[in-house]
């Protein structure tokens, strides 16, 4: 499939549900509304309020905090989780003294670490970005880890008879390795990320799209809540097409699904 019919076929998919949604929220179907509009806006009424809040402004600055928050607590949160996965897995006795406390700490309900990073660090950008760590974190980290440890012994025991030492096997071997496993996770956490700031936005602040949403919430606006949420989604779609511009970049040597076919 080419890319331009990938990207119809995407498109076409939108404007379908975007076309149910504004049909069953306008048409009455045997007499009946059947998602009506207080609870659910429609389409146009949404596009309206995005179109009504870049044209005032007024988003702009809840947007940069919230692009802000997320890319700290991606990339703090990736470096983190990519360092120690690595040193976990090059090191089996530290990753067996320290696994069920990993798992604990994986095991705590994010919203309930919420409040406790707010009482730690305010109701500023930090206490935002540190609930985005602990979601960006262990995605990495669980990654990183497995594809270090996926590294064939074969690979390995080969590299060495050519007289590779341990810096140029992780340089040449271990790195290669973790990267296409890296990035997988890279991807999901780039939504986790934005995940961690709305929430933190949503819970106490004073700005941001979480706070937007939840301003539109207070009030009854669905129009505003969906408003906020398709920003939100372009949003990260917009921070993924730059980890997959990055991808291609680093993943240049691995070959294509076509070139492994032929």
């Amino acid at each position: 499939m080419s890319r331009s019919t990938l990207l119809l076929l995407q498109l076409l998919v939108a404007v379908v549900a975007l076309a149910v949604w504004q049909f069953l929220t306008t048409v009455p179907v045997f007499g009946k509304i059947l998602l009506p509009p207080f609870f659910f806006s429609n389409p146009i009424d949404v596009g309206s309020q995005i179109v009504k809040w870049f044209s005032s402004g007024v988003i702009w600055k809840h947007l940069i905090i919230t692009l802000w928050e997320s890319i700290l607590a991606f990339v703090i949160g990736s470096v983190a989780g990519v360092l120690v996965g690595f040193w976990f897995a090059r090191q089996p006795r530290v990753a067996a003294v320290f696994d069920p406390y990993v798992k604990m700490i994986n095991a705590l309900p994010r919203v309930v670490l919420a409040p406790i990073f707010t009482l730690w660090l305010g109701l500023g950008i930090w206490s935002k970005v540190a609930l985005g760590v602990t979601l960006v974190f262990f995605i990495v980290f669980f990654n990183v880890y497995q594809g270090v440890k996926e590294v064939s012994n074969t690979v390995l025991d080969n590299g060495r008879m050519l007289g590779m030492n341990e810096r140029q096997l992780m340089r040449h071997v271990y790195w290669p390795s973790a990267l296409s496993w890296m990035f997988s996770s890279l991807h999901t956490s780039v939504g986790f990320a934005v995940v961690g700031a709305v929430v933190g936005e949503y819970l106490g602040s004073a700005a941001g799209l979480g706070y937007l949403i939840q301003q539109a919430e207070g009030v009854f606006d669905v129009a505003g809540v969906f408003a906020g949420m398709f920003v939100l989604s372009a949003f990260v779609i917009l921070i993924d097409f730059g980890v997959t511009l990055v991808e291609r970049r680093l993943l240049v040597w691995r070959p294509t699904a076509a070139e492994g076919r032929g």
